[in-house]
């Protein structure tokens, strides 16, 4: 498989990924759809146009291109599950209302290739472009961005905040910037936000973020409605997205003053 993720090098210590923003679908996935999911109801949708701005802070982006239908990059490659309760695995068999997937599911032989070819190269370049961060600055952190609508029965009660930052419980960065990050949320009193809430980081996060060795990880899960249409045909709302964005480059210059401020040169 050719393209299976775009890749640019900033000039900053961060590092944004979006690993469920890719659209494409190999012949197998494609042709075993069921209806319902071949608009890809569960995308990521518009992650990096809404991020746009990260070339203006100097950050490097790894996005995917593939869709999570085919593997679902933020799960671990031995697909042990990462939440309790209803959730999606590496390879994705319902939608996020519990619908089966698939009326025909690839084979084995074809998702062993989709880990080989989607999943490695994904997971390497985070790797080694953490690596160089970390040799170059002394430090390393890292942003996984997601997105989802904000009202899934089958995966949480209730409608889900706005801005829903994850640290695996604390495990993935350092306590005082999770606050700081917090304290930027709630100077924006117009979005609802959480720490550690449904979602806590996905294996992104937990599998990088090592503060004991300068690599801070935070995930984002953003409530779609905070930017988009979140049903087909998913449309992208710029009246919604313009003052989400401010508040999202808010977070990320916070992250970048944290660690300036957590290891002087």
């Amino acid at each position: 498989m050719d393209n299976v993720l775009t890749f640019k090098r900033g000039r900053v210590p961060l590092l944004i990924s979006m690993p469920h923003a890719g659209l494409r679908l190999t012949p197998a996935v494609e042709s075993g759809l069921i209806d319902e999911a071949k608009s890809l109801p569960d995308t990521d949708w518009h992650i990096p146009r809404l991020y746009d701005f990260a070339d203006e802070l100097g950050a490097s982006i790894v996005a995917a291109e593939y869709s999570r239908f085919v593997i679902d990059l933020n799960r671990p490659s031995d697909n042990k599950p990462l939440y309790a309760g209803a959730t999606t695995g590496l390879y994705p068999e319902t939608l996020f209302d519990g619908v089966p997937l698939f009326h025909q599911q690839p084979s084995d032989a074809e998702r062993a290739r989709y880990l080989e070819e989607i999943w490695v190269p994904y997971h390497r370049t985070i790797e080694q472009e953490l690596a160089r961060l970390r040799d170059e600055f002394g430090y390393a952190l890292l942003w996984d961005a997601h997105s989802i609508r904000s009202h899934v029965p089958h995966l949480f009660e209730g409608r889900l905040p706005d801005f829903n930052l994850g640290t695996f419980n604390g495990a993935s960065c350092d306590p005082e910037l999770a606050r700081r990050l917090e304290s930027v949320c709630a100077g924006f009193g117009d979005y609802t936000h959480v720490l550690n809430g449904r979602f806590k980081g996905g294996h992104i996060t937990r599998h990088f973020g090592d503060p004991a060795k300068h690599i801070h990880a935070v995930q984002l899960e953003l409530a779609q409605s905070a930017y988009m249409e979140e049903f087909e045909p998913f449309n992208y709302r710029e009246d919604l997205a313009r003052p989400t964005q401010v508040v999202l480059k808010a977070l990320l210059s916070e992250l970048l003053a944290w660690a300036r401020q957590h290891y002087p040169r």
